[in-house]
């Protein structure tokens, strides 16, 4: 795979984020031009926030897309990354994960650092981002890892493979990909899921955005779907349930989750409470919609 160029150094624009930006621009490029457009948030490619200590993925300074400990670049920095990786207590050896949506690459980075005997796709519309690869220190693609430049819904609908794991953390500059809430993707959702696989998705930015998604997320998998509040960092986690006769023996899980604390490093069993919490608060609220 050939070296992107470099990527051009400009000081941070914005007072309360210190630092300096990494850019996709040439080195003859009018710095002045681009500090303004990037403050006025009129710029339009994902930029690099370089504090010194971590390097954040941006589109804009409203989200934060993705983040990355310089000194540790294969941990899970933000909280809602963690809370997606809850899907090993139903899935704890996959063998084929597909993430639409590739970011800074935190997840596949875990991924790949952990799961060793893992097949990895990452799907990512924007060349833009995965021009950005080596500022977050994604290794290169080789037999486990693949990342591909394009549509992961049209990835999806041609897709053979049978998908253990499907990780979807796929926003534009307004908030998760509407194209994401569509009956059709659903429907290839679940018919490209193994028969015990999770569907795992980051919603983030304006609740009644993804309103939408989670209603069909509920219809697709027949109400086989928890959503979890990351109140760290203003997001939700859905996780939805392909084996038809899914249900949790949480205390399995809890034992469950303290093992996987002391292998991966992660705070699963409060994790796992939580998770918990939610699948209960939204069974009791299912059960007074239905009048129960």
């Amino acid at each position: 795979m050939p070296r992107n160029p470099p990527l051009l150094e400009i000081p941070s624009p914005f007072e309360t984020a210190p630092g300096h930006l990494l850019l996709l621009e040439p080195p003859w490029a009018d710095i002045p031009a681009l500090a303004d457009a990037i403050a006025a948030g009129h710029y339009r490619k994902p930029f690099v926030l370089d504090d010194g200590e971590r390097r954040y993925l941006h589109f804009s300074m409203r989200l934060t897309q993705s983040a990355m400990l310089k000194r540790r670049p294969n941990e899970l920095d933000l909280r809602y990354t963690q809370k997606m990786m809850l899907f090993l207590l139903f899935v704890p050896r996959p063998q084929h994960i597909v993430l639409l949506g590739l970011g800074g690459g935190s997840l596949l980075k875990f991924c790949r650092h952990h799961l060793t005997h893992t097949r990895l796709v990452a799907v990512e519309l924007d060349p833009d981002v995965i021009a950005l690869r080596e500022a977050f220190a994604i290794p290169p693609d080789g037999d486990r890892q693949e990342i591909r430049q394009g549509d992961g819904v049209d990835y999806l609908a041609i897709c053979r493979d049978r998908i253990d794991v499907l990780l979807v953390d796929a926003f534009d500059r307004t908030g998760l990909a509407p194209e994401l809430a569509g009956h059709a993707f659903f429907e290839d959702v679940v018919a490209r899921l193994s028969g015990g696989g999770v569907l795992v998705v980051n919603l983030a930015g304006d609740r009644s955005s993804y309103a939408g998604f989670i209603g069909a997320a509920m219809t697709a998998f027949d109400d086989r779907v928890i959503v979890m509040s990351v109140p760290e960092d203003g997001n939700h986690v859905l996780l939805a349930f392909r084996n038809p006769a899914f249900s949790p023996d949480w205390r399995r899980l809890r034992n469950i989750a303290r093992q996987l604390s002391e292998r991966y490093g992660l705070d699963f069993p409060s994790f796992v409470d939580k998770l918990e919490r939610s699948d209960k608060l939204g069974l009791a609220r299912r059960e007074a919609l239905r009048g129960g």
